[in-house]
């Protein structure tokens, strides 16, 4: 247990980091990568709803505690997109390489505009709706176009810290 909640800490702040320091810097009209995104769904798609949704919480509480964030949204939009995204999960009859790929993109583009409208709902984003749209849609591509690269690194890690399955006679 101990070494499960070591491997998902290290993973949530090594993602932060690179967030913050790597890509910060990478821009694409306007739009950078969120990595605790595709953590998080990557996870959700891997362990399932509880798995998600505590990856999605450390993940986003960290993240607003660290970048000195408004406190609880990302937590929260993290926390629901990891749940929602393990419920998927049960759906998935037949699945292709390209299912998390898909599933990262379309998942990171709903995450950010559920977060820009809690934003705006509690006073604290003031930006339009296209440049929100715009910007939601270059993230979930952004996160579609890191998941191949990332997505084994996260399933040996997952599949690593798991407790070993005991057989009893």
């Amino acid at each position: 247990m101990l070494r499960r909640v070591l491997s998902i800490a290290l993973v949530v702040l090594t993602a932060l980091l690179l967030q913050t320091t790597v890509f910060a810097e990478i821009q694409l009209l306007g739009a950078k990568p969120e990595l605790l995104f595709l953590v998080t769904i990557v996870f959700a798609l891997l362990e399932g709803p509880e798995g998600g949704a505590v990856v999605g919480f450390a993940g986003g509480m960290a993240q607003d505690f660290l970048l000195n964030q408004p406190k609880g949204i990302t937590a929260l939009t993290l926390t629901l997109l990891g749940y929602g995204v393990g419920l998927l999960r049960a759906y998935i009859v037949s699945p292709s390489p390209a299912t998390p790929t898909l599933v990262v993109g379309l998942g990171t583009f709903g995450g950010i505009l559920f977060e820009r409208l809690v934003a705006f709902l509690l006073g604290e984003v003031a930006t339009g709706l296209l440049i929100t749209v715009r910007v939601a849609l270059l993230t979930g591509v952004y996160g579609a176009v890191l998941t191949p690269l990332l997505f084994p690194i996260l399933r040996r890690v997952s599949g690593r810290s798991r407790p070993e399955r005991v057989v009893r006679w």
